[in-house]
């Protein structure tokens, strides 16, 4: 496959992969061009756990699930989001970024824009939608072949002090290179991020992957191979517009946005 169809494909996977498990071959290849992004000073501060052990996964799956509930019955999810979510192909035409909310449960479906209000959460509650999703959550993440949990050395990230933005500029380099290989590979990958978002859960994670104190946990996501034909899953929120080069490409200073390239 050539490099820009790759970067072009590059999309995450909401849906569930196929049961094989991940080829040695292939984590490998996916440590390999990781290691392989940049860094200052050459410092290489990431570190990764690959899981592939049914029971752990299946713990990390528990948390995960139970996170997502939490966060959609407290309401704290929909707060936090609202600003990204659209309620149309109109709207997300129009903005072209953010989360299209085209797919809830059937019985909420008619209220969808009732969502972010105090009545709309009661009514989610009632009908336990919270725990809908978050045994769907939780389905999604036990049914992977493979977890990566990305570390950084806390000699380098240092919140506050420039080796803390250079170390998480290059794990975000390190990550890019293993979304991009994911295309390549015929497999899909989503970041698990719900146990960031419910107190107490992220710590639980830690402590599965034995973390020690010179390391933080920074991220955790699911890989696993494509299935020929998807249905999309019950918690699809899609993102399939980008914005345009005029809307965040500018020419000499940020007082003239580029032309001609849209």
């Amino acid at each position: 496959m050539e490099f820009l169809d790759v970067v072009r494909r590059r999309k995450t996977t909401n849906g569930p992969f196929r049961a094989d498990p991940v080829s040695e071959e292939h984590q490998r290849l996916l440590m390999e061009v990781a290691g392989r992004a940049p860094s200052q000073l050459n410092s290489q501060p990431w570190r990764f756990v690959v899981v592939d052990d049914p029971a752990v996964i299946e713990q990390v799956a528990d948390i995960s699930g139970d996170s997502m509930t939490t966060a959609m019955s407290n309401g704290t999810f929909f707060e936090r989001y609202k600003p990204y979510f659209r309620f149309s192909a109109e709207e997300m035409a129009e903005k072209r970024s953010g989360m299209l909310f085209d797919k809830l449960p059937a019985l909420l479906r008619p209220f969808t824009r009732q969502v972010f209000t105090p009545r709309g959460q009661q009514m989610m509650n009632r009908l336990r939608v919270p725990q809908t999703l978050g045994a769907e959550n939780r389905k999604l993440v036990a049914g992977s072949p493979m977890l990566l949990a990305v570390l950084l050395d806390r000699g380098e990230y240092r919140p506050g002090e420039l080796s803390g933005f250079y170390s998480v500029f290059s794990m975000g380099a390190a990550m890019e290179n293993v979304w991009l290989t994911t295309v390549e590979l015929g497999m899909g990958i989503q970041f698990v991020s719900f146990p960031m978002e419910v107190e107490g859960q992220w710590d639980r994670l830690a402590r599965l992957f034995a973390v020690p104190d010179d390391l933080e946990l920074m991220a955790v996501y699911r890989l696993g191979y494509l299935p020929e034909t998807t249905q999309r899953p019950a918690i699809d929120w899609s993102s399939h517009e980008r914005r345009l080069p005029s809307q965040y490409v500018f020419r000499d200073s940020c007082r003239t946005p580029q032309e001609g390239w849209d």
